[in-house]
């Protein structure tokens, strides 16, 4: 879902969204939010943070049971007296995981006002491993680094600024190259309250690094199907991972 964003409403968000959600017709797995879906790129934790199990959580629990889909996206979260940047994965069960911005944005302050992220998540669905990841940290390619074929499919979602968005473009691109995977990139559009615009760009990306969607510069909710087909034959006749450099990060 590539949408607009309400400056600092969650309320408005939640009812934008799940009217959006509502016009989901075909058969759907996961859907994917943009990052910090209720606010937009907000420093202003101490007015906007939610403990966990609280509205957006049990907002997202109830979307994944109506949907029978995976609900994932990020808002902010206070615990133990620090703020995160947190990705929800809420399963239609209501069994959710969850992942820690781990790279913060030092360039908007996202650092001075958020707890860093230390552990990367990969969950399974229908067979598929799906790694979620937020947006800065698609600049760094160590910490997505697919090295044993972990995953499937790379995930970000983002609030990405339309004066970066050929880094946003071209990152994806060499992240979906680099890790044999199918690589989603999902950003919002339009002015947030910053007067920072954003185009979404948002896209699909095959593991051969070409474009299956693309969009930009306005709202639009998509569906693709993944071929499991394509991905395993393409490793299989393209098995750069077996030569991949192993290494450790240190946190």
């Amino acid at each position: 879902i590539q949408t607009t964003l309400h400056w600092e409403e969650p309320e408005a968000n939640r009812s934008m969204l799940e009217e959006k959600l509502w016009q989901i017709k075909e058969p759907t797995d996961l859907v994917i939010l943009p990052e910090m879906f209720t606010t937009g790129f907000s420093m202003d934790a101490e007015k906007l943070a939610e403990p966990m199990n609280l509205t957006t959580f049990k907002w997202m629990k109830q979307q994944a049971a109506q949907l029978n889909a995976v609900v994932t996206g990020s808002y902010i979260v206070k615990e133990n007296n620090n703020f995160y940047n947190r990705l929800i994965w809420m399963q239609p069960d209501g069994n959710f995981y969850q992942y820690d911005k781990r790279h913060l944005f030092r360039m908007a302050g996202e650092h001075h006002v958020y707890a860093s992220g230390d552990k990367r998540l990969v969950v399974e669905l229908k067979g598929w491993k799906i790694c979620p990841l937020i947006c800065y940290d698609l600049r760094f390619p160590a910490w997505s680094r697919n090295r044993h074929l972990e995953y499937d499919l790379l995930l970000y979602i983002a609030n990405w600024p339309e004066p970066r968005v050929g880094a946003w473009n071209a990152l994806l691109q060499a992240r979906a190259i680099e890790n044999l995977c199918y690589v989603a990139g999902v950003n919002r559009v339009g002015e947030d309250g910053k007067g920072l615009y954003y185009s979404g760009d948002s896209a699909l990306i095959n593991p051969k690094g070409e474009r299956v969607f693309h969009e930009k510069d306005k709202e639009v909710l998509h569906t693709e199907t993944l071929s499991r087909n394509m991905l395993d034959s393409f490793r299989e006749k393209f098995p750069a991972h077996l030569d991949a450099d192993d290494f450790s990060i240190n946190l």
